[in-house]
């Protein structure tokens, strides 16, 4: 009997495989808000319930957390507040991205390269001024 040549699978892409560009970065950052803001909403949301049922006091350190209270302010509700926000403004756009590919426009590389781009200076300049809103008043 002839032994059979041995052969090899083909390989399937892997990211290693493709050059990165913007249009991979906000796809990937589309499923990574995405799940961010369902996770660290689902958390603030029972610490919120957790302080509305532990009395007033709990409630005002719930409060503190998220304000500026007497003239200082807290870091870790700053860091939550701007994150979540920056989350859901890259989300909302790369989601309307995503409706207009999913239309069939948008698939040359030049323009979903500038498509990508501008999601990603959207989010960043939105998150700006929500709360240079929210900070300096109306």
């Amino acid at each position: 009997m002839a032994s059979q040549p041995v052969r090899t699978r083909p390989l399937s892409p892997h990211l290693t495989a493709w050059k990165w560009g913007p249009h991979m970065l906000v796809s990937i950052l589309h499923r990574a808000t995405g799940d961010g803001m369902a996770v660290v909403g689902t958390i603030v949301f029972v610490w919120w319930l957790a302080a509305l049922a532990g009395g007033e006091a709990t409630y005002a350190g719930f409060v503190d957390t998220f304000t500026v209270s007497g003239g200082g302010l807290n870091i870790l509700g700053y860091i939550i507040g701007i994150g979540v926000s920056w989350a859901f403004f890259q989300h909302m756009a790369s989601g309307i991205r995503h409706l207009v590919l999913d239309t069939g426009a948008g698939f040359e590389l030049k323009t979903n390269k500038a498509f990508a781009i501008l999601t990603l200076v959207f989010s960043i300049l939105a998150t700006i001024a929500f709360w240079a809103y929210l900070l300096v008043g109306k």
